[in-house]
């Protein structure tokens, strides 16, 4: 059983929007570099930036010009739905990496992401890039009924994205590409389709009738994957439902489920990192309350490797 430890509530210092409480409440994908923690929210066109060694309030960094409804429904509607956070190593006009950053694909208005050029010090760099996802889309749409992508990882020259199932359609895989020929055609108008070097699917396992779904992944520095993965009550890849169970387990670099826990509180996690120290991996993840009145929070928890 793994147990989370609550490290803090994601305030910010400002947002967007006078109406939008001071938090980000729909913390979707996480990744540390240095002593900073970078959260995207599903429901936001910013990055969140926070220290990760103090407590206080967090700001944002624009992805995505425009602005999004204050209404819930509306939001919902319109909103980038950005899912995906990775870090990308040093590659050309990225001397220091980047962040990538992308949308599930799970409507037409979710297929941006964006890139963010790092500093030698791990803060952000310049304005983003924004990016047109369709070059993988299509693909994609053809090889998922209800596609969702929530996680993404960079082991070596591959770049793994993470679809994520839900009780109507338990489809959880973990799909691979060359990451550079990703990344140059994401930048590229008028790009052909880009096609996957793999598709390997999960089958997590269920509680109570629901079944276990990808929510996103890190990989460890040998190349094992670390994901989180939820048991959320809703039919399809759009509506929300009650979270009734978490989950951390560990998927070998070359694809094989190797462990799989339970944890001791169904938070609906969405982002992790992790980092390996002997047999011992640190872990810190942040959660999606499904309610904007609700602040994100920032969680601790160690599994045995």
């Amino acid at each position: 059983m793994v147990t989370f430890t609550e490290m803090r509530a994601l305030y910010i210092t400002s947002t967007a929007s006078t109406k939008r409480p001071l938090h980000l409440s729909a913390a979707s994908g996480l990744v540390c570099v240095g002593s900073t923690i970078y959260v995207i929210a599903d429901d936001e066109l910013h990055l969140g930036v926070f220290s990760k060694d103090l407590p206080e309030p967090g700001r944002l960094v624009r992805l995505f010009a425009g602005g999004l409804p204050d209404e819930k429904a509306a939001r919902k509607r319109m909103k980038p739905d950005l899912e995906a956070l990775t870090f990308v190593p040093p590659f050309e006009n990225f001397p220091h990496g980047a962040l990538l950053t992308l949308g599930s694909g799970s409507r037409p208005n979710r297929g941006r992401g964006a890139l963010v050029a790092l500093n030698s010090d791990g803060t952000v760099l310049g304005p983003p890039r924004e990016l047109d996802m369709s070059p993988i889309l299509g693909s994609l749409h053809d090889a998922f009924d209800e596609l969702n992508i929530e996680g993404a990882v960079i082991i070596g020259d591959e770049l793994r994205l993470f679809q994520r199932g839900n009780k109507g359609l338990a489809d959880n895989a973990i799909i691979s590409y060359s990451v550079w020929h990703v990344l140059a055609a994401l930048q590229t108008v008028g790009t052909n389709l880009i096609r996957p070097s793999a598709v390997n699917r999960f089958n997590l396992g269920y509680i109570a009738g629901v079944p276990y779904c990808f929510t996103d992944a890190t990989a460890l520095a040998n190349g094992d994957i670390v994901f989180c993965a939820v048991a959320e009550d809703t039919e399809n890849a759009y509506r929300d439902g009650p979270c009734i169970g978490a989950a951390i387990g560990i998927v070998s670099h070359d694809g094989q489920l190797l462990s799989m826990q339970q944890c001791d509180q169904p938070h609906k996690v969405e982002g992790i990192s992790a980092r390996e120290n002997g047999g011992v991996v640190d872990l810190l993840l942040v959660t999606d309350p499904d309610d904007a009145e609700i602040p994100a929070v920032l969680l601790s928890a160690s599994i045995a490797r």
